[in-house]
């Protein structure tokens, strides 16, 4: 509360507020189909995060990335803040850049996903997505369960490579 003192009375202003910026915070993981179109179901639970209109590029390790538009905002302006002299800067921005798409839900809770990263991403038919804080990630199944294999293989050794980041669980 702010109070200010004017000729020895004291009034009320206003409250203080800290502005807490929110940010989306997908988790999870949901098997579905893509149909014949190319076209696949948002899980409900991500659809309100996610917005109408978001984004879908090229991830690593094989599958797509969709970033809700206030996330893809804030990538864009990292982008832009990489020098572009060096070349491992260009080739990272062209790759990630080149396949970007802004798509948006039907009403039926469906995005229809480019030709260009399904391709990419080797998706056919049975696919996984997967929440990962800040973004959702589509998978070829069979890709995804091979990753998720192998990383749990390694899920410990993982854990204490990152421990210097201060994360306690």
């Amino acid at each position: 509360m702010c109070r200010i003192n004017c000729e020895n009375k004291w009034f009320i202003v206003g409250r203080y507020t800290h502005k807490v910026e929110r940010y989306p915070m997908f988790m999870g993981e949901y098997e579905h189909t893509l149909d014949a179109k190319g076209r696949l179901i948002i899980p409900a639970k991500f659809r309100e995060e996610l917005g109408e209109r978001f984004v879908v590029t090229k991830g690593l390790d094989n599958c797509l990335f969709l970033y809700p538009m206030d996330q893809w905002k804030q990538i864009e302006q990292k982008l832009c803040s990489l020098p572009f002299t060096r070349s491992d800067a260009r080739a990272f921005a062209r790759f990630f850049l080149s396949g970007a798409c802004e798509c948006e839900v039907d009403k039926q809770g469906r995005v229809l996903l480019p030709v260009n990263l399904r391709r990419y991403a080797e998706l056919d038919k049975e696919v996984v997505i997967i929440g990962v804080l800040t973004r959702l990630e589509i998978w070829n199944k069979e890709i995804w369960e091979k990753y998720s294999q192998e990383t749990r293989e390694e899920y410990e050794e993982i854990a204490e490579k990152i421990v210097d980041v201060d994360f306690n669980l």
